[in-house]
């Protein structure tokens, strides 16, 4: 699928321990600036979050997951990241 003005990433990562699809998207369900969408990448242009889709097992992994994720870059680039880390520092404080 296009992404107009981003990027897509299809990830697999792996954990230290067991992780299931559904609690990973209930996790990024309430986790600020991601949107869990069943078609992140031409619904959601023009958007400052990180949209994810298709959690599943990774199968090359003892405790991994595979997901897809797409992001504007004019919205949600590296500039907007370093401030939205910085913020969150701050409040770690």
């Amino acid at each position: 699928m296009p992404v107009f003005s981003g990027h897509s990433l299809s990830l697999t990562v792996g954990f230290e321990s067991a992780l299931s699809p559904e609690h990973a998207t209930e996790i990024l369900q309430k986790s600020r600036g991601v949107v869990v969408d069943n078609m992140p990448t031409l619904a959601r242009h023009g958007t400052r979050r990180v949209l994810r889709r298709r959690i599943r097992r990774a199968e090359n992994f003892k405790n991994g997951l595979s997901l897809f994720v797409s992001g504007d870059n004019l919205r949600k680039g590296a500039a907007l990241n370093a401030v939205q880390i910085a913020e969150a520092l701050l409040e770690l404080r």
